[in-house]
């Protein structure tokens, strides 16, 4: 296998979509997490106990993220924002990690314009943040990406 991933969310708010989320991750074969900055205190949503099984990193803020994430690995932004690339037209890097951000928000333009990708949704409103995440999980794995 080549290649790498991961999921990332910047300062997420509920627990519930950190369980969320992070369970689809481990059963879509991702190889690491990460938050960025955070909002919420643990609970029992993650009911597998992700990071028992896959890597999770916490930065403290999107400076400490861009000084330390994963060497030659491309950003991919989830966000619905003019020149953003539709998933279904999307070949997957072989190394990435996908970020998305708050519930409550969007990724500022500054940490998208340090991403290499940027993709959307098809998707008539916005999504829940674990929903838009697992989406783009399957579309990876479904697309062949390890």
């Amino acid at each position: 296998m080549r290649g790498f991933y991961g999921v990332g969310v910047l300062n997420m708010k509920t627990g519930i979509n950190y369980g969320t989320l992070f369970r689809s991750a481990a059963c879509f074969d991702a190889d690491f997490l990460c938050l960025i900055g955070r909002r919420f205190e643990q609970q029992c949503s993650d009911t597998m106990k992700t990071q028992r099984h896959i890597p999770l990193f916490e930065y403290k803020d999107i400076d400490d993220f861009l000084e330390h994430r994963p060497y030659d690995c491309q950003l991919v932004g989830a966000e619905v924002v003019a020149g953003a690339r539709n998933l279904v037209d999307v070949i997957h890097p072989e190394r990435a990690l996908y970020l998305l951000g708050p519930e409550d928000g969007s990724l500022p333009q500054s940490l998208l314009d340090k991403c290499q990708l940027v993709v959307r949704i098809p998707t008539r409103y916005c999504l829940n943040v674990a929903v838009a995440g697992s989406i783009l999980l399957y579309d990876r794995k479904a697309k062949g990406g390890e």
